[in-house]
Order: C-alpha cells, then structure tokens, then sequence
C-alpha cells in the first residue's frame, strides 16, 4: 500500500498537518556515508516558499535519523528518516469542510476511509508527503554513483517559456499545470525485465505517484503512433547498442539499451485554484459557490523536477541491486 521496491524498498507515512512526515528505506548497503548536508540541496529545491507560484509555506525539512545510522554510517538494517511539520494552518481546512473540493481526494478519501482519514492540507494525500520520496532519492543517487539524473520544466501552461507561462496564469488568477522532461544517463545494458517489471511499467508506477501526475511517456512517446516503422525504429550503430536516433528513449523490450533514458511527464494544474468555483455542498447536497482558502501552489510543477528525480533514482537503485551492480557493503 504505502511501500515500493523489492530490494531498495521505501515506505512514506505522515499527513500534512500531522506531526511529521517521512520515509522508512530498506536495503541500504553498509558503511554508507549519509551526512544531513547531503540532503540540503534537494530538499531546499523541493521546499515552497522560494520563488514565484510556489505555496509560501516554509518548512525547515532537516532530516532526522531515528534508525539505521551508527557513527554516521548506514548499518545496513532498515532507515527511517522524518521532518517535522511546524508551518501548519489547519484552520484554513475546516472552514472548507462542507465542500469536497473538486480535483482533490476529500470526496474519495471520506468515502473509502469513513470519514476517518485527516484532511487537514489533504493528510496523507499531501504532496508534502514527497519530502520523504526526495531524502530517498538522495541516497539512491549516492547509489547509482556514475549515472545522471536532471530534470526540469519544459513547459508550463502550454508554454515553451516556463517564466511567460506562469505569468499568465498569474494574470488569470488561476492555477496551471506543466511538462516535465526527465534525462538519465550512464546506465548499462540490461536493466528490466519484459511484461511487468519493465523499466517503464516501474518508473511509471512511481512517477504516478507524485501528486498531480496525469500522464508519461518515454522516448518518441504519443508522437510515436503518427510516425512510420522506419521512421521509429533506432538503427543501431556498434557492439555497444549505440543508436543513430533515441525515439525508444533509451528502453527496448522493457530493457534499457546503453542509450540516453528519456521520458516527459505531463502535471495538472493545481486544484487548489484561487477561482470561486461551484460545487457540492454536502452538508445542504446542494450545489454551491465557494473559494478555496490556503496556501497552495499556483503551479506544482515548479516544485517537481527534484521529486522525478528522486523516484527515477528508487526505481533504478532497485534494478540495479536486482542486476547485482550494487553491493550489500558500500564502496566495494
């Protein structure tokens, strides 16, 4: 349910106005050097509050490590890192909740779970919950040690200009969503497997995982199904399964290949729109103006580059621990 991974396995918890939110990571070699300051950079690019259309609450997102660490090395045995939840305003979701809001879990959430579930900031639906995924991400990065990992924000609100299209959506008083593109390389010849364990059915299960994803593709992607056989097909140039062009993005047979791993994910705009909308109150079952109160993203992509990254680096920690290409021992 809240756990992926057969060898570098991560299980989040937490809700967003709870006391704290984090991650559990499992399969961790031994006599892993894992300094809080390596996990400041990405934890700050993850952070809200720091540029525009971003959600302006802050939190410090330290890391603290309550297993698995003795003298500042991985034992080897299980890790569980948490962040504290201290910027909170939880009374701005209880004047909302007579309204289900559109585009969010709280109509599912309160059905599936009884009324039970938190849904203050949406409890454990939050995106805060990413926190967790990104100090994974750090140490499947330090993991994967010769590969690359980067991705960034190729559009926002159908706009090639990131900047141009965020202003428009600023004008509008409104939210917006995004394109994000993804690049790894470095990695060997033979990671996956065919049918269920490819890499893109594991990436893809991860990457939907982030808040807001609703959609991915790899390579060429839907591009692929306007072009010709002999336009798609990659001629292989050497014994090395270099290729002339990468529309397969780097996967063949759900097997990487040797070449460039790309994919593009497409966000959703924010729910949480600054628009009055009209919905279901339902406490009267009748539909109703109202506005969402909060603070809230006017973009969630802006945020995401780090946490597709941070998957990206799981699923391939995994595949390459499942290949035999990363030791139970660190640094052998």
């Amino acid at each position: 349910m809240n756990a992926f991974g057969q060898l570098f396995r991560v299980q989040i918890f937490g809700e967003s106005h709870g006391e704290c939110v984090g991650v559990v990571v499992d399969g961790i070699p031994a006599g892993l050097d894992i300094p809080v300051e390596d996990f400041l950079p990405d934890m700050e690019r993850r952070k809200g509050g720091n540029q525009k259309g971003a959600t302006p609450r802050k939190e410090d997102d330290i890391p603290l490590f309550k297993s698995g660490v003795f003298n500042g090395k991985t034992t080897g045995f299980p890790v569980m890192i948490y962040f504290e939840n201290k910027n909170t305003r939880s009374g701005d979701y209880e004047k909302l909740r007579s309204f289900p809001r559109p585009g969010h879990a709280d109509f599912v959430a309160h059905k599936k779970f009884g009324g039970f579930e938190d849904y203050r900031g949406g409890g454990h639906f939050s995106a805060r919950l990413t926190t967790g995924l990104v100090a994974a991400g750090v140490i499947a990065k330090k993991l994967l040690r010769e590969v690359s990992i980067e991705a960034k924000i190729i559009e926002i609100g159908g706009d090639p200009d990131p900047e141009s299209g965020l202003q428009k959506a600023i004008e509008a008083k409104d939210s917006v969503g995004g394109l994000i593109e993804c690049r790894v390389n470095g990695l060997p010849i033979g990671l996956g497997e065919p049918y269920f364990d490819s890499v893109e059915s594991v990436l893809a299960h991860l990457l939907f995982t982030i808040p807001a994803v609703k959609g991915v593709e790899f390579g060429a992607g839907f591009a692929a199904a306007k072009m010709f056989g002999s336009q798609h097909n990659d001629p292989i140039e050497n014994n090395e399964g270099k290729t002339t062009t990468n529309h397969a993005g780097g996967i063949v047979g759900g097997i990487t290949n040797g070449n460039e791993l790309v994919f593009r994910i497409a966000i959703k705009p924010t729910a949480s729109t600054p628009k009055p909308q009209h919905s279901l109150n339902w406490e009267t079952g009748q539909m109703e103006d109202f506005s969402v109160k909060g603070r809230h993203d006017l973009c969630v992509a802006l945020r995401a580059p780090v946490i597709v990254e941070a998957v990206t680096a799981i699923a391939l920690a995994d595949f390459m621990m499942q290949a035999g290409k990363i030791s139970r021992i660190a640094g052998e």
